[in-house]
């Protein structure tokens, strides 16, 4: 790994906001800067849209978008994230769930999966991982701690991971854990799940690309979580060193997902990098 090719990388390829994130993570920035790039991003309506989760291109709000600002917000802390869980709580459904996507204003560039969602019916895979990443944040945000919102959400995935009999879909399975991760009294729900996860680790991702893997750090990308009985240190470490191996010569990392749109494939490169050196500094591999 060549850190030093990163920021020529980002430069040339990354939009503002993940270079601003770069800029933080690296302790060269601000968090207002940073909380500035992402304000473009905001709409009036206290969520966020306008392609901040780069394969939904559509301007209005998200629940794809509000797991992107949760990011930011943990590293940047912010009034905004209790207003982000008053927006959800507009869009959260009857059970407590938030549907997967909200019907688009613009389908141009965005990625089927989005277009076709229903809006009526919950999805655990969103709702889980958004409700895991407002945890986080919640961890140095009262007001995010204590949002009626966020209790509701709470209670809803824990409910719908209780009742999967056999094992979801690669991400449903991957976001229960990381959103397990958050809740300390749900070891038992953890330990249930422990029977869908191979122990390598690596599910591949029904209707994904042929390459499409998810793998140890996907279910459990920080040391001291709980996830991380759920594999070997053997198999984590090797991860470590895949993911360090898949720096490009450019300097970034890259998704092995199918990309949508010229836009969003440039934006998941830079997302995708930051992400990448995040869960490397976390893991002791960035110094």
């Amino acid at each position: 790994m060549d850190i030093d090719k990163v920021d020529s990388f980002m430069a040339g390829h990354a939009r503002l906001l993940d270079r601003r994130r770069f800029e933080l993570m690296m302790g060269r920035g601000g968090r207002a800067a940073t909380l500035a790039a992402l304000e473009g991003y905001r709409n009036a309506d206290g969520g966020y849209g306008w392609g901040l989760e780069p394969d939904l291109r559509s301007p209005e709000s998200q629940p794809g978008a509000a797991l992107h600002a949760f990011e930011v917000f943990e590293v940047a802390p912010s009034p905004r994230a209790a207003e982000l869980c008053d927006w959800l709580q507009t869009v959260t459904l009857p059970d407590g769930g938030l549907p997967f996507a909200l019907p688009l204003t613009v389908t141009e560039a965005t990625a089927p999966w989005w277009q076709g969602a229903d809006p009526s019916v919950s999805s655990l895979q969103i709702t889980a991982v958004t409700t895991a990443a407002a945890w986080r944040v919640a961890a140095h945000d009262a007001a995010v701690a204590a949002h009626p919102w966020l209790a509701r959400a709470t209670g809803y995935c824990l409910e719908a991971i209780a009742g999967l009999k056999e094992r979801p879909h690669a991400y449903v399975l991957a976001f229960a854990v990381r959103f397990l991760d958050t809740q300390p009294g749900a070891s038992d729900l953890l330990d249930r799940l422990r029977e869908f996860v191979p122990p390598h680790g690596e599910l591949h991702v029904e209707g994904g690309t042929e390459h499409e893997m998810l793998r140890p750090l996907d279910f459990s990308p920080a040391p001291g979580l709980p996830s991380r009985e759920l594999f070997t240190p053997e198999s984590v470490a090797a991860d470590l060193d895949r993911l360090e191996s898949l720096q490009e010569a450019d300097g970034g990392w890259t998704v092995d997902y199918a990309t949508i749109s010229p836009a969003g494939a440039l934006d998941w490169r830079g997302a995708t990098t930051v992400n990448a050196l995040e869960i490397l500094r976390r893991n002791g591999r960035l110094g």
